[in-house]
């Protein structure tokens, strides 16, 4: 099937799925807030599938049956789905680690971080994948990646780390404004609670990272991953001397990085440039 019919298809299962779940909610009297309670997950989770812009993973599906007592109506619908492509296949279990887990710790030396990306921003992103993305995937992933930023707004967000190489504030991807629409937004995102943004300048001498990108995940019950991303593919790491490795580098990063006060000090000296 081609990616366009692929794409639409997704996204109209996925509104069908949404609105099963609407009809089921409200059949059984109860509230977004209500039903978010019962499943224990977020509010904006049942909104975000009500609305098919997140996508029914069959354990909640589950769930949602039981809570609603619709007979298994939800897992038939989700087992019957075409394949959803929100994301890379290699992503998959970083992303729904990511959105359970309750510290994050991201090191970014080309751009900015997914979760502090803003949507114009995000595009330009998508428009440099080779080959091309059609208009409905861009769509789709931009989507996908506002959707997970949710987790920083959150009554209880992770404990974030964001460490990011000075060139991702250099590059002006997109156009000088949807930079600058990008700047704003990761100045104000380093005053977020629980959030520490610092930036990684040029011209050091020494440097933990050189090896590329990465990110540390401490889960629920304290269960510590990492994940790193390479061109065509991604490494989900489990072991835990090989995340301890990882951990260690992010520790000698953040001592080379300037720190979060100095690093607003940057970002306010380059809005005033704008």
């Amino acid at each position: 099937m081609h990616s366009k019919k692929r794409q639409r298809k997704n996204a109209s299962a996925m509104k069908l799925v949404g609105s099963l779940v609407a009809l089921f909610r409200e059949a059984a009297g109860l509230t977004q807030r209500q039903l978010a309670e019962r499943a224990c997950v977020h509010t904006e989770t049942i909104a975000s599938l009500e609305q098919g812009r997140r996508l029914l993973k069959p354990d909640l599906a589950i769930l949602l049956d039981q809570v609603l007592l619709t007979k298994g109506a939800l897992e038939t619908a989700v087992e019957n789905m075409p394949e959803i492509d929100r994301y890379p296949t290699w992503a998959a279990a970083f992303i729904d680690q990511e959105q359970e887990a309750i510290a994050i710790s991201s090191y970014e030396n080309q751009v900015m971080p997914g979760l502090l990306q803003t949507e114009n921003y995000s595009y330009a992103v998508f428009q440099n994948e080779i080959p091309s993305l059609s208009q409905d995937e861009m769509r789709v992933r931009v989507a996908a990646r506002s959707e997970r930023q949710q987790i920083l707004h959150r009554k209880d967000p992770p404990t974030c780390s964001f460490l990011v190489g000075e060139g991702a504030l250099n590059d002006r991807l997109g156009s000088p404004a949807v930079f600058a629409e990008q700047l704003h937004h990761l100045r104000e995102s380093a005053d977020l609670p629980g959030l520490t943004l610092q930036i990684m300048p040029f011209g050091r001498t020494t440097h933990a990272g050189l090896s590329g990108p990465f990110v540390l995940l401490e889960t629920p019950d304290h269960q510590h991953l990492a994940y790193a991303e390479t061109q065509r593919g991604s490494l989900f790491v489990e072991d835990p001397d090989e995340v301890s490795i990882l951990a260690r580098k992010y520790a000698m990063l953040r001592t080379q990085a300037l720190n979060p006060e100095d690093t607003k000090g940057l970002l306010d000296r380059l809005l005033g440039e704008q």
